[in-house]
């Protein structure tokens, strides 16, 4: 094998470089001379392996190639030769003599792009060459746009297709095939619509239908199940064109994938219409519900009730577990809402199709339930009685039992209103009478109630501005030692006399402190002015007594609650152990960690904790065990019976032994009856607080009543002689 000696050569855009293979030292002269007399670049391969070198070395931008080699085969050395090129477009033009059909077939089966015959006229080969150049570059060209479109086409995730009369179906983009998750682009319209949401396939069917038959465009929106399970969202616009004489239509449009789109869509409609805590309707949804149902009611001629919800004592769990708590509370609460709502039970037809939750979360702790197609009060009876059931049981929240219950006001359509800004008022204004009433119950609205709601609400105004009008005022009840007859206490509590009104009592006044917050203030300020009036009664020559405030639960979890109270401790000059607090069993029982951390720090300082209202709650013997009380002030629930029912009687005693066991001092509240303190005395009740010693009364008459108080004012003690007839009595 010989080999050429051509210099070496470089293409540019005016010299065009060719590669000449051929065995015959003439023929690549020639085909030289004749290149190189009309602008283009030559250079030489004498032999296929060096031909395949020099393409790999130079890269040619056209190859001429002699068919016919001593030592190889023509089509091998033409697979070689396209396989060493830098580029699929790089036009290979065999020379042949044209006497085997055959071999050129295989040459142009190898990778060959044109074959031109020998003797080859020299004149005409610039020419041809020129041409073939140019169409290769328009090819290159061309598929370098297809592959751009393709790749354009995916990361718009947007196909096109077609489909003609004379096809045998669509005929889709690479991009139109993935995204249907079909291997070829040619597919039967059946294929497509098997595909397509048994839902969306008469709409599609239509569409195409209407195309083809009416010339009539379409755009519409769809799901396809792909072969992997896939759903997924397509938009598909298509066009209209007429194919040859015989008017019949062909189809042409777009393909897109806007699955992306719309779950961003269904993510904002449902960020939108639904609490992301629960997963309920909230106050928007829930108001468009109402609507529709109101107006389905009224067609039907249907009673629909309306219940507004809301979880008693919320906020003194939110304060003392945190809120990370609060809102697993919540979610606890929405799927016992549910449980409780069951739709199969009393939703219309039409309307539990359409809207399958009949619940909805309106805000903080508010929830609300409709009820369509109510035919009885009883049903409505019912569902209430089954919230109170779910709500009943405990709730576990960072690792505690938790016990929780719901105020509910109840509107009926169409009595209580005919729409539902007027039907959500009179719920959410009979669901605070219930709380007024003792929470954990149901009203039903009434009209008395109207005004009673606009009274409480020009109430709660006025409360703001109470403190700064010094309207507020603390009165003392006195509490009498058993043993000794001295007194030895007194609770504050607290009053409200607004200018040229009747004095206020707490019960009226209190919950709406604890519902606006305003409950902290006046915590806050009873305290002070408590402490300071017992030092100014110690600074005036009066015994010294032991003053109790009560604290509120969300004064008790106010931050740094011990801290405020040394500060007024300090402030008005008071020693810590004159100082009582008065706590609730709900208040201990919500957070037993923090409770108790709190509870020490108060004990450090040396005030006194007692335990109120002992034995309404869940307390129990061990729960007292864990915390450092003080007293244990036994409720007058207990008390007021306490000489008519044995029962009374042997509860009382009970708790007074179970309070000494523990090393409390018992304090017995609600005391009126000579009876009542006999039986006190009798089972070693330290304390007593009640009408019969003392009503609650203003600083100037208490002091006067402490200093003309004698041991002797009430009966002594009972002798033996008279237990039997005081315990016939109890009895």
């Amino acid at each position: 094998m010989s080999e050429t000696t051509t210099p070496a050569v470089k293409s540019s855009p005016a010299h065009p470089l060719v590669l000449v293979v051929a065995a015959a030292g003439d023929q690549r002269q020639a085909i030289h001379n004749a290149l190189d007399a009309t602008g283009f670049a030559v250079c030489e391969a004498a032999s296929g392996e060096e031909g395949v070198a020099r393409a790999a070395e130079l890269h040619p931008d056209l190859v001429l190639l002699a068919a016919e080699f001593p030592e190889s085969d023509g089509t091998d050395l033409c697979r070689k030769l396209r396989e060493g090129l830098t580029s699929s477009q790089i036009p290979i033009l065999v020379m042949t003599s044209g006497a085997d059909p055959r071999a050129i077939e295989g040459a142009l089966g190898a990778g060959a792009s044109d074959f031109v015959t020998t003797p080859l006229d020299t004149a005409l080969l610039a020419p041809r060459l020129r041409n073939l150049l140019r169409t290769s570059g328009n090819l290159a060209r061309l598929r370098e746009s297809e592959s751009q479109l393709n790749h354009a086409q995916r990361l718009a995730r947007l196909g096109s297709w077609e489909w003609s009369a004379t096809a045998e179906g669509l005929e889709l983009s690479l991009e139109g095939a993935r995204l249907l998750d079909l291997g070829k682009q040619q597919i039967p319209v059946e294929a497509l619509l098997a595909q397509v949401d048994p839902a969306d396939r008469p709409r599609v069917e239509k569409a195409f239908d209407q195309a083809r038959q009416e010339g009539k465009p379409f755009a519409l929106d769809y799901r396809v199940q792909l072969a992997n399970g896939t759903l997924r969202y397509l938009h598909t616009q298509g066009v209209v064109g007429e194919v040859g004489n015989g008017g019949q239509f062909a189809l042409s449009g777009t393909i897109q994938d806007i699955s992306e789109r719309r779950r961003a869509e269904e993510k904002i409609h449902y960020l939108a219409h639904y609490d992301p805590l629960t997963g309920l309707p909230n106050r928007l949804l829930f108001n468009e519900q109402l609507v529709y149902i109101l107006s389905y009611a009224r067609r039907k001629r249907h009673q629909l009730a309306l219940l507004f919800l809301d979880l008693d004592r919320f906020k003194t769990i939110n304060e003392s577990l945190g809120h990370r708590a609060g809102d697993e509370l919540l979610r606890q609460v929405a799927e016992r809402l549910k449980e409780a709502t069951r739709k199969t039970d009393f939703v219309a037809r039409q309307a539990r199709d359409e809207f399958p939750q009949a619940i909805a979360r309106l805000g903080g702790d508010e929830f609300s339930i409709w009820l369509p197609d109510i035919h009885h009060v009883q049903d409505v009876m019912k569902v209430l009685r089954r919230v109170h059931q779910v709500l009943a049981r405990p709730f576990s929240l960072e690792g505690q039992e938790v016990f929780i219950s719901s105020s509910i006001g109840i509107a009926l359509y169409p009595n209580d209103g005919n729409d539902v800004e007027s039907l959500l008022k009179n719920a959410d204004t009979a669901m605070r009478h219930a709380k007024q009433e003792g929470r954990d119950t149901y009203r039903f609205y009434s009209g008395a109630m109207n005004s009673a709601a606009r009274r409480l609400l020009t109430m709660e105004n006025s409360l703001h501005r109470a403190l700064e009008r010094n309207e507020l005022l603390l009165y003392y009840q006195p509490q009498l030692d058993l043993a000794s007859g001295t007194i030895c206490g007194a609770e504050t509590l607290m009053r409200w006399h607004q200018q040229g009104k009747d004095l206020i009592m707490p019960g009226e006044f209190i919950p709406l402190a604890e519902e606006s917050g305003l409950i902290v203030q006046l915590g806050e300020w009873a305290l002070h002015a408590a402490c300071n009036q017992a030092q100014c009664w110690q600074d005036e020559g009066l015994p010294q007594l032991q003053i109790a405030v009560n604290l509120s639960s969300r004064q008790f979890w106010k931050e740094h609650l011990a801290t405020s109270v040394a500060r007024v401790l300090a402030e008005t000059g008071l020693d810590p152990r004159w100082l009582h607090l008065e706590l609730t069993e709900n208040i201990l029982m919500q957070n037993r960690v923090g409770t108790l951390a709190t509870l020490n720090f108060l004990q450090e300082l040396g005030v006194g904790i007692a335990l109120d209202d002992f034995g309404t709650g869940l307390f129990s013997l061990s729960h007292l065990k864990q915390f450092p009380l003080n007293d244990l002030k036994i409720d007058r629930s207990f008390i007021r019976d306490l000489h008519l029912l044995k029962e009374s009687g042997l509860i009382v005693k009970a708790i007074i032994n179970m309070g000494h066991s523990l090393g409390f001092r018992v304090v017995a509240e609600g005391v009126e009856h000579q009876e009542q303190l006999a039986i006190l005395r009798q089972e070693g009740c330290d304390c007593a607080q009640g009408f019969l010693i003392g009503k609650p009364m203003p600083a100037e008459e208490f002091a006067r009543f402490l200093r003309s108080w004698r041991p002797d004012a009430l009966p002594a003690p009972l002798r033996p002689a008279d237990k039997a007839k005081a315990s016939t009595s109890a009895s």
